[in-house]
């Protein structure tokens, strides 16, 4: 490019992104003259998911701003918790973060997840249609235009995963309300109704069941319980902070 320099400096939290050798924090940036500000700060790394406020000369201007020469631009980062306008907060999440899914469904989010990946034109387009927040670790992929919201998720541990998902959005929790196979709703029922669907010795053991409304899958307290109680515990802990 050979067009206007403009100054650009990033957060310390969005410094990952930027691209290896080309540009630190503070870098002169070269553009074309008729790209927006959110194609530079693409072009650079980052998504414009992670994207808050955007100053230039101390004024906010949207990511469509046409940077002109020696303006100074300040990216910040997306201010937490982040409000999702426009539809009930509920989430999408890619073929990589199965567990993730699992545990917002254990803390009652509505969090939609398929272990066979669609391809990311799919996952866009059903974040669009469903007005869902797109979860990935794919910046590719939170890159794609058509996408309603999205946020990068930058553990690859579930717990921390979770953590800042929680710390980030902060959803309504109702722990125990949502199916952790297929996300939908619970209700509670009675051992006669469910008893051809369990094994003999939960059938002597548990007195206590709920079940999907969606896939019919039977939940009791089991041997997991214990570790799935802390996961919930630790979470509106978490939350009640």
């Amino acid at each position: 490019m050979n067009g206007p320099e403009i100054h650009v400096t990033f957060p310390p939290d969005l410094h990952l992104f930027l691209t290896a050798g080309r540009t630190p924090a503070g870098r002169r940036v070269v553009t074309d003259g008729a790209a927006t500000l959110g194609h530079v700060i693409e072009s650079l790394g980052v998504p414009l998911t992670e994207v808050g406020r955007l100053l230039v000369d101390g004024r906010e201007v949207p990511v469509s701003h046409i940077p002109r020469a020696e303006e100074r631009v300040e990216v910040r980062a997306v201010e937490r918790p982040q409000q999702v306008p426009g539809a009930p907060l509920r989430f999408l999440l890619d073929v990589h973060l199965g567990t993730l899914a699992r545990r917002l469904r254990l803390l009652g989010v509505d969090a939609a997840y398929t272990n066979e990946d669609p391809g990311d034109a799919a996952l866009a387009a059903l974040s669009a249609r469903e007005r869902r927040v797109l979860l990935s670790r794919d910046r590719g992929l939170l890159r794609r235009r058509e996408i309603w919201a999205g946020a990068y998720v930058y553990s690859d541990r579930p717990e921390d995963q979770l953590d800042d998902v929680l710390r980030r959005f902060a959803p309504a929790l109702a722990p125990w309300s949502r199916c952790t196979a297929c996300n939908g709703d619970l209700t509670d029922a009675d051992k006669d109704s469910v008893q051809e669907r369990l094994e003999g010795g939960t059938q002597r053991t548990y007195d206590v069941f709920a079940q999907c409304t969606s896939c019919g899958r039977v939940y009791w307290r089991g041997a997991h319980h214990a570790r799935l109680e802390a996961i919930v515990n630790k979470a509106l802990r978490e939350t009640a902070r």
